[in-house]
């Protein structure tokens, strides 16, 4: 084991962890590093599969020792671990994480293909599509051997450790209806009942669970990874020779790095010289360029526009807005306990329950003078009847059919925690810019204040700003092309950055921008005041026409607004129509904010809000019940990752939608109901699978106990209670969106 010097850190070493698949696996492995001397803290994230572990202050000698006795730790409770050291480190455990998940999906999908033979004829009830007792034989002994012998490591780690879980039934359960169908193969009567199916059924369709989950972890590093790609890997630092190209890590704060047009801000900074305008909806959600000069604050991760800045850098890069937003990320995943499986708690308990049960009624049957072979033949239906199919099935069934309804209406669900947590929202959090607003400013308003020589303003901004890719340019260009008009050729282009443009249109001279670049201009503009300031009161962001030359005079101004999406209010009608709190929260100005929240029907606005405020207002209404946060940018990260439920629209980065538990497959904000709804419904049915398989097991057993069924009847009740089971799970494919938000919006229309 190689220990790499940047992953000792204030006295923290760093952990991949693999072969976790639970919420018993964390709490095993988190007592395992606690109990390590030395070691002030430890905590494991499944999601992440990594563990942070606190050893105080110590020299680097005593903390390569201890990294190696925490491995060694980790190994003792049947887990790996390795030290994780720089980038290439969690670059490589991410690699053999997502290897390890694809060759699991392979595996499943191979043993999916073997059962079906088994499945048909028990689902069907047909007796001619039985496989002969060899086929059967065949099938059942690879799944047992090939796909089991994972339950079989895990069940001994559980055991090992004194504890029990899901992987304990499904060894018990399935060896006993794997081992008694042997037998009667191979010693019992010609025809007698083989229950090969009921043990290669449970397997497979138990490790399609397993990997649902898998997937669903992967999917939560995600964001991380995301996030770290977002930062150039190379920065034009400024020398007294020239800007030479160096890694981003080695940039510190003090240095002078040169950023080209289109190219990503590599650290946080103040701008040095140059003038041009930024996108920084990255970190900020808003929609709009901001327009910067010497002296104006920039951002690491965001997106520079059509002019050369020179940045003196503030931070460095591991101290810098997105590794900031990273941590935040990090600590929300992992700050939030994995919800401990209800299979698992109940095999806590019926693990033993039913060992013991099994052991007296050999013993009780024996005693009776009934002798060993029925005495087995009951102690065998009484495994029989244990064996966890309906268990086994509860979970993946429903799982496969709610998220497979959910997938058909546009809605991502991740793994069954999402359907946990959504149960219980009371609060709906929406970020503004690209949620519920299209994301892009359009032109609204075109206000002419004097004649343009023949030609309609629009046709003369257009002309200005063809070919430009300025969001506000895009504005222009589209409104001119929707009212078909003729734009004219411009010539003499000059773009003042952040300010605005000017050039000559048929030999006359044009500007147009801001109205400070006007006045610069030497075009008087107070006669546009008013309607400036109305514009801008509600929310709009503004650029002024005008002609230049001898007698400069104002001709229009022309208003464009980041405008709701047309589904926005229904969405909030039916939101708040299921008794359920809406909120919004931007990193927009208080007047937009304002504007968009009456127009779509919301009464609690915040506004100016950075990432960390989003953050901290998420955790001040959770105070108060659970918390959705619906959002599309890697600034709604943190705040994605730390609520009750996070929601991504489709239209959102892939840091954005990485962080959340639910994503959007299209940009209709009343898609959020439909989630909430399906999440519900879906976790309602797996709990009532997982109910009706508690009954069914806690009413066979003293059943089979008393000598009342036979392993046949056994076997056949466990078929019945698959199949039940199954049934339940795909009345979920008949759910619709928009069903019962629409229910509620009727009852709620008419008594008032």
């Amino acid at each position: 084991m190689e220990l790499h010097a940047e992953s000792i850190i204030a006295g923290e070493i760093r952990l991949a962890i693999s072969g976790m698949t639970c919420a018993a696996c964390v709490a095993r492995v988190e007592k395992a590093l606690r109990g390590a001397p030395g070691v002030l803290s430890a905590r494991v994230s499944l999601a992440t599969e990594r563990a942070v572990v606190a050893v105080g202050a110590h020299d680097a000698a005593w903390l390569r020792d201890e990294a190696g006795t925490l491995v060694a730790a980790v190994g003792r409770t049947g887990y790996e671990a390795r030290v994780l050291g720089g980038a290439n480190d969690e670059e490589a455990a991410d690699a053999a994480s997502h290897a390890a998940e694809r060759r699991e999906g392979r595996q499943v999908a191979a043993g999916l293909v073997l059962v079906v033979p088994l499945v048909v004829p028990m689902l069907s009830g047909v007796h001619a599509l039985m496989l002969p007792g060899v086929a059967a034989l065949v099938i059942a002994t690879v799944v047992q051997v090939w796909f089991g012998a994972r339950f079989y490591r895990s069940a001994w780690k559980a055991v090992r450790s004194g504890s029990a879980t899901m992987d304990v039934l499904v060894v018990l359960g399935t060896s006993a209806a794997y081992l008694l169908s042997v037998g009667e193969f191979w010693w019992g009567a010609p025809g007698a009942p083989l229950y090969f199916e009921a043990s290669a059924v449970v397997i497979v369709l138990v490790r399609l669970g397993k990997w649902l989950e898998a997937r669903a972890r992967f999917s939560a590093a995600d964001a991380l990874r995301r996030l770290r790609a977002l930062v150039p890997l190379t920065a034009r630092l400024l020398t007294a020779t020239g800007p030479v190209a160096v890694p981003v890590a080695a940039i510190a704060a003090g240095d002078v790095v040169q950023v080209l047009p289109a190219e990503r801000i590599p650290v946080d900074g103040t701008v040095l010289e140059g003038a041009t305008e930024i996108d920084q909806s990255l970190v900020t959600g808003e929609s709009l360029p901001l327009g910067v000069a010497p002296g104006a604050t920039v951002l690491g991760g965001t997106l520079n526009g059509s002019g050369v800045i020179s940045v003196t850098t503030t931070a460095a890069a591991a101290d810098g807005t997105l590794a900031r937003i990273a941590r935040l990320v990090a600590e929300a995943q992992s700050s939030k306990a994995p919800v401990e499986r209800l299979v698992d708690r109940v095999s806590a308990v019926f693990v033993p329950v039913v060992l013991l049960v099994a052991a007296a009624t050999w013993i009780g049957w024996v005693v009776a003078g009934a002798g060993p072979e029925p005495a087995l033949l009951n102690a065998v239906a009484v495994l029989v009847i244990a064996c966890p199919c309906a268990l086994g099935l509860a979970t993946p069934a429903a799982l496969v059919a709610g998220i497979g309804a959910a997938a058909r209406a546009g809605i991502l669900i991740r793994d069954a925690e999402v359907l946990e947590r959504a149960a219980s929202i009371r609060t709906v959090l929406f970020d503004k810019t690209g949620t519920l607003t299209r994301g892009e400013p359009r032109l609204v308003q075109v206000e002419k204040f004097a004649a343009g020589g023949g030609l309609e303003p629009l046709a003369l901004a257009a002309a200005l700003q063809r070919g430009s890719e300025h969001p506000l340019a895009r504005g222009v260009a589209a409104a001119a092309a929707a009212a078909r008009l003729e734009v004219p050729a411009a010539e003499a282009l000059h773009a003042a950055a952040g300010r605005g443009i000017c050039g000559r249109i048929a030999g006359t001279g044009f500007v147009l921008g801001s109205a400070r670049y006007l006045e610069e201009s030497g075009v008087e503009i107070a006669s546009a005041s008013e309607w400036l300031n109305r514009s801008m009161q509600s929310g709009r962001a503004v650029a002024l026409l005008a002609a230049v030359g001898l007698e400069p005079r104002l001709l229009a101004g022309l208003a464009f607004a980041d405008e709701a999406r047309p589904e926005s209010a229904a969405a909030v009608r039916r939101i708040v129509a299921e008794g359920i709190d809406c909120v919004l929260a931007t990193g927009d100005t208080p007047a937009s904010a304002a504007a968009l929240a009456s127009s779509v029907g919301i009464t609690r606005v915040y506004a100016g809000l950075l990432p960390e405020d989003k953050l901290k207002l998420l955790r001040e209404l959770a105070a108060t019940g659970a918390v959705a946060m619906v959002g599309d940018g890697v600034n709604d990260a943190p705040a994605l990752a730390a609520a009750d439920l996070g929601i991504a629209m489709s239209s959102g980065t892939d840091v954005a939608r990485a962080a959340a538990g639910i994503s959007l497959a299209r940009n209709d904000p009343r898609a959020v109901a439909d989630a909430i709804d399906i999440a519900r419904r879906t976790r309602r049915t797996i709990r009532g699978n997982l109910l009706f398989a508690i009954v069914y097991n806690a009413a066979g057993l003293p059943l089979a106990a008393a000598g009342l069924l036979s392993p046949v009847v056994a076997g056949l009740a466990m078929a019945a209670s698959s199949v039940s089971v199954v049934a339940n799970a795909l009345r979920l494919a008949r759910w619709r969106p928009g069903t019962s938000s629409q229910r509620a919006g009727a009852a709620a229309g008419t008594s008032s």
